[in-house]
């Protein structure tokens, strides 16, 4: 089987000792990512294209993400992320988990994680 490691540029890629996204066995999984921005939706959206993006370098998109988890750490805070998360999704919406939790730091808002099936 082969495997294929997917780097972002993340700040805490070489420092930790991980990729955004490893591919192997016809699926992609693509590490905890978290956004840019001040508020928690800010966060949510810049997370998002950092997925879109290492997907897209992969050859899926959010069309074949089959699972994915949310980890806040304030769950109150998970509710305005849901419309950019159902447009994120679209039609083909995943089975989800919402883990309230602490970050690695604590400006930051939200972290997701998603596993998707690459297309046949």
């Amino acid at each position: 089987m082969t495997i294929k490691r997917i780097k972002s540029g993340g700040v805490y890629e070489d420092k930790i000792g991980y990729c955004r996204a490893v591919v192997a066995g016809g699926w992609v999984h693509v590490a905890g990512t978290t956004g840019e921005g001040e508020t928690v939706l800010q966060q949510c959206k810049s997370a998002l294209q950092t997925i879109e993006k290492a997907l897209q370098t992969a050859g899926a998109s959010f069309a074949n993400v089959v699972r994915v988890t949310y980890m806040l750490p304030d769950a109150a805070e998970f509710e305005p992320c849901w419309p950019v998360l159902a447009e994120a999704f679209g039609d083909h919406p995943p089975v989800a988990t919402m883990i309230e939790c602490g970050l690695i730091d604590p400006r930051l808002r939200i972290e997701i994680e998603v596993t998707a099936l690459l297309p046949e």
